[in-house]
C-alpha cells in the first residue's frame, strides 16, 4: 500500500477467488450512492471484482456480465435497496452512455458499478472510487483503489479496515 498517498490502497491479489473475496468485502460496506469504476484490460478481472462486490451487497440475482445489455439492475431483499451494474464495453461513442441513462443511475440513491468508464469520460462524476485492476500473470491481478472524495474515502478506509485490518 502507498504510505504517500492515505486516498491510495494498492495490492497484489493471488487468484480470482482472492479477487472474488475482496469485492465481497466491498460490497458488504456499500449503503447507497457510491460510484465505483472498474477499469482494466479484457481478463484483469473486473468482473469477477463485480461479482464478489454483488455478493457481499447481498442481490438477490447472481451478478453477470451486462456486455450484451449494458445494464443490470440488482436488487437486495429485504430492503429493496439497488446496484446498477454498468458495462460500457460495448459502446462505441459516449452519447450512446448518456442514451443509456448513465447519468440517472448516478444521481440516484443506488451503488452503482460501471466497467469501461473510460468509454464516457465526461459522464462520471468527480466524486467516486475508481478501481484499477492490472493483469500480471495467469493468476495474479495489481488492484489499485482511488477515492477522489471524503465520502469514497469514507468507504476506502472502512474496506482497508475489513480486508488488512489497517
Amino acid at each position: 500500500m502507498p504510505i504517500l498517498d492515505p486516498n491510495v490502497v494498492e495490492f497484489v491479489s493471488g487468484s480470482p477467488s482472492q479477487t472474488a473475496r475482496l469485492g465481497e468485502r466491498l460490497g458488504k460496506l456499500l449503503r447507497g450512492g457510491e460510484v465505483i469504476c472498474l477499469d482494466g484490460n479484457l481478463g484483469a478481472g473486473k468482473t469477477c471484482l463485480a461479482q464478489g462486490i454483488g455478493r457481499g451487497w447481498g442481490a438477490t440475482d447472481d451478478l453477470t456480465s451486462p456486455t450484451f445489455t449494458l445494464i443490470h439492475e440488482l436488487r437486495r431483499m429485504p430492503d429493496k435497496a439497488r446496484l446498477y451494474h454498468v458495462d460500457l464495453y460495448r459502446i462505441e461513442q459516449e452519447i450512446e452512455a448518456w442514451m443509456l441513462g448513465l447519468t440517472d443511475l448516478m444521481d440516484s440513491t443506488a451503488s452503482v458499478l460501471i466497467e469501461w468508464p473510460d468509454r464516457a469520460p465526461s459522464l462520471l462524476p468527480p466524486d467516486r472510487l475508481w478501481i484499477k485492476l492490472e493483469f500480471l500473470d495467469d493468476t495474479r491481478r495489481r488492484l489499485s483503489f482511488r477515492a477522489s472524495d471524503d465520502f469514497h474515502l469514507e468507504l476506502l478506509n472502512a474496506f482497508k479496515k475489513s480486508a488488512f485490518g489497517v
